[in-house]
């Protein structure tokens, strides 16, 4: 609904919330702010949090309001946004209704790929930019149209070390490695649960994919699996590619044609 220059829209949690033509915007999302420049929104970001990464270029000179989790509402109130974008799972929630009392949040929820092409398509009505943002869910969808899906093997993906966690049901993770065609070790374990070495071995994993965030796995860190899963073939792979459910979309479906396993 347009009203004297806002847009009212419900966002993926459910809220609606009143949007002003041409907002300023604050991103605590690090996919979502690479997005927000992949539609050609530069000269309205004012401020990201110290983890939106891309573009790097880009990214460097924007405000930064502290993290994901700890947002510095100081440097906040300094930007004056007309429009602050986070996301229920990578922000938290007292620092999102504590937002709201001052200014426009719209949240996303995103555990599925047809709900972050909705978030891509929502955000184009919100900045405007609903042509561009089409292009990209097309784009994605054409990517996954040429890629065949992978045998069947079931795998672990690990995104922390010491407690070992993993990704389990209900995380976009889960949901890329079964759209891909993997089957997920861990699918009966609700979000990111942490396991034990002994229960790890007992899930049985084909391959253990070590995710290169939240937390880095490296090169140094495949010996250490191969002596607890000796059965298991060990991988790293590139975390974005499984996790961030933005314009990096785009490079996703190259990426998973590429794996070998």
């Amino acid at each position: 609904m347009h009203d004297y220059g806002t847009m009212k829209l419900t966002d993926q949690m459910g809220y609606e919330v009143i949007i002003p033509h041409d907002p300023k915007i604050v991103s605590l999302v690090p996919s979502i702010t690479e997005l927000l420049f992949d539609l050609q929104l530069e000269s309205s970001i004012i401020g990201a949090t110290k983890f939106c990464i891309h573009p790097s270029s880009k990214v460097s000179d924007l405000p930064k309001i502290g993290g994901t989790k700890k947002f510095h509402f100081d440097k906040i109130d300094s930007l004056k946004p007309d429009l602050i974008i986070g996301n229920k799972e990578e922000n938290y929630k007292e620092g999102i209704l504590e937002l709201k009392k001052q200014y426009p949040v719209w949240m996303s929820d995103i555990n599925t790929l047809d709900e972050a092409l909705d978030m891509i398509y929502q955000i184009g009505l919100i900045a405007d930019r609903d042509i561009l943002a089409n292009k990209l869910v097309d784009r994605i969808k054409s990517e996954e149209a040429l890629m065949i899906k992978k045998a069947n093997k079931r795998v672990l993906y690990l995104i922390w070390r010491k407690p070992y966690m993993m990704a389990g049901k209900n995380t976009f993770i889960d949901h890329m490695l079964k759209r891909i065609g993997y089957m997920n070790a861990a699918e009966h374990l609700d979000r990111y649960p942490s396991l034990t070495l002994k229960e790890m071995k007992e899930l049985s994993p084909e391959h253990i994919l070590l995710s290169s965030e939240p937390f880095p796995f490296q090169e140094k860190h495949i010996e250490e699996f191969e002596s607890i899963v000796p059965r298991a073939n060990i991988h790293l792979v590139d975390g974005e590619m499984f996790s961030w459910y933005g314009s990096r979309l785009t490079q996703a479906f190259p990426y998973f044609k590429s794996l070998v396993f």
